[in-house]
């Protein structure tokens, strides 16, 4: 009979407080639901860094493009110089000259679509190249390049 007697006083005996389970109340989080993992926040900022990275390779793409149209336009009119000096020397004027004609006797690597003359005179002229939305030109014979368009 003793031992029916400690069998229920063992049964009756409340459970210490940490192993009894917790009634889920609604409105408020258990411990394990109060925050993030550390997976979690690890991961938050993994896409945070490849964001600033992204950002900043994003400008730096833009800004090499821009600078890379400009070194474009500028070379092009650079090119076609000696070709029309060269058609200058040989007909002594510089009017009536035009992309096609200076590709056909000096330079085949001329493009019609990438040059633009302004006035040509038999002294002087104005070429021009466009790129990208830069334009530059050679204004007369002794002049430098300068960025606009001929007049």
């Amino acid at each position: 009979m003793s031992l029916a007697l400690s069998t229920n006083t063992a049964a009756s005996t409340p459970a210490p407080l940490s192993s009894r389970p917790r009634a889920h109340r609604p409105g408020r989080l258990l411990a394990r639901e109060a925050g993030f993992t550390l997976i979690e926040l690890e991961l938050l900022v993994v896409l945070i860094v490849m964001g600033i990275l992204l950002g900043i390779a994003i400008s730096s793409y833009v800004g090499a493009r821009e600078r890379g149209e400009l070194a474009v336009a500028q070379p092009r009119v650079r090119v076609i110089i000696p070709s029309i000096e060269a058609y200058a020397a040989d007909e002594g004027t510089y009017a009536g000259m035009t992309v096609a004609i200076l590709r056909a006797r000096y330079d085949r690597s001329l493009d019609d679509a990438s040059y633009r003359f302004g006035r040509l005179t038999s002294s002087s002229y104005c070429v021009q190249s466009t790129a990208g939305g830069q334009t530059w030109r050679k204004p007369a014979p002794g002049e430098p390049i300068a960025a606009g368009a001929c007049p």
